[in-house]
């Protein structure tokens, strides 16, 4: 992996953890459907100049580009709903470091099966130490009864990413959409396929904009960037070797839970951090 791709990477991990961290803040006291409308609708605004300005000079999308980009938004939507769930019902400590670390697993796993990828053993050994960290994380320690509750949707939501990480993989890397377009019209797409909730739901809306504005916003913002960077970073690094990569940000995301929400267990966690930051390296010479 390039210097170039492995910063992108880093950059995108702890802007990711970042806005799971407003996710997580807000999940107790909102709607899902209304939370995920909502910071969605205002993605799409405010990523609609730049993409215009793509669309200038971009070829036009074929027949077979618009499915990708529907069923990226289909595969998302899902990802969202069931992380925004997941959070209500657990702690960002067991469901963040689940679903992140199931989501390389088998991500990389799928790589290497349909698209033909083939990492080095040196990239091998640190996508396992990425995921052993992973696993060190999701063990039982303090909170058991949060960490239970939270098991499953972190496990449905990695599953979730994998999905998505190699669909989009071949929408940028092998049909050459945009990364930007591709993240604005998945999430324009998004918004319209849940419309029909949110304006069923839209007094839980209008309550989540009125309590939860700044938080909207920020996940607004920093989840599509986050996402952009992975995006560009595909275009020239094999998806075996970039989504364990990513997973640095569950050393952001666990120290986030530690220290500003209060979850404990430390120590765990630190011994996790160092196992992930050795994968991360043996990755990058890889």
């Amino acid at each position: 992996m390039s210097v170039a791709a492995l910063s992108l990477v880093l950059a995108a991990a702890f802007v990711h953890a970042t806005w799971n961290l407003l996710a997580k803040r807000v999940s107790a006291t909102t709607s899902a459907p209304a939370f995920v409308w909502l910071y969605g609708a205002l993605s799409a605004a405010l990523y609609t100049p730049a993409a215009l300005w793509v669309l200038r000079d971009a070829p036009p999308l074929g027949a077979l580009d618009l499915g990708l980009v529907a069923g990226s938004a289909l595969v998302h939507l899902a990802y969202f709903l069931v992380l925004q769930r997941g959070y209500r019902d657990g702690d960002l400590s067991v469901v963040y470091p689940l679903a992140r670390g199931t989501g390389p697993l088998l991500s990389a796993t799928a790589a290497v099966v349909l698209l033909g990828e083939r990492p080095s053993v040196v990239a091998v050994a640190g996508m396992l130490l990425v995921v052993i960290g992973v696993l060190l994380f999701a063990s039982p320690g303090n909170g058991e009864g949060s960490r239970r509750a939270g098991v499953a949707f972190g496990l449905a939501t990695g599953v979730l990413i994998a999905a998505y990480t190699v669909w989009d993989k071949y929408a940028v890397a092998t049909r050459g959409i945009s990364p930007l377009l591709m993240e604005w019209a998945t999430s324009l797409a998004r918004v319209l396929l849940l419309a029909p909730v949110a304006w069923k739901g839209r007094t839980l809306v209008r309550e989540a904009w009125r309590r939860h504005r700044a938080a909207a916003l920020g996940v607004g913002v920093l989840n599509p960037l986050s996402y952009l960077l992975v995006m560009i970073a595909m275009r020239t690094t094999p998806v075996s070797y970039l989504a364990p990569a990513r997973e640095i940000s569950i050393l952001v995301g666990a120290v986030m839970g530690a220290r500003i929400l209060k979850e404990g267990d430390v120590a765990r966690r630190l011994v996790a951090a160092a196992v992930m930051l050795l994968g991360v390296l043996a990755l990058a010479l890889g």
